[in-house]
């Protein structure tokens, strides 16, 4: 049987930092040398939290406050290894992590 494998998502915005740099960037780093399997950041072209209005690239130079997104995915164990480190450095944001599952097939659909 085939170790299970976790998808974690890390909803944060361009503004948050984790010790005077970009958020995203160290969150990247730290997983690099962790050696997870591997990370994307997403920008996303609008958005919002409860906390605040909606943010959209058409006032990008008005606070630069547009959500991001960091997923990684890897195995149960490399992701309870991390965590901690995770959820130290994104205490404030919306961190969720899901079982998923690996797909295999062809190239397409027929």
């Amino acid at each position: 049987m085939a170790d299970e494998l976790v998808k974690v998502s890390i909803y944060i915005n361009e503004a948050d930092q984790w010790n005077h740099r970009p958020l995203h960037l160290e969150l990247l780093k730290m997983l690099y040398e962790e050696g997870i399997a591997g990370g994307t950041v997403l920008r996303g072209v609008a958005g919002f939290t409860h906390e605040g209005r909606v943010q959209t690239t058409s006032i990008v130079d008005a606070g630069g406050k547009l959500p991001l997104v960091i997923e990684f995915i890897d195995t149960r164990a490399h992701v309870d290894r991390v965590m901690p480190a995770v959820t130290r450095m994104a205490a404030h944001r919306l961190v969720v992590a899901q079982g998923v599952e690996r797909q295999t097939g062809g190239a397409g659909v027929e």
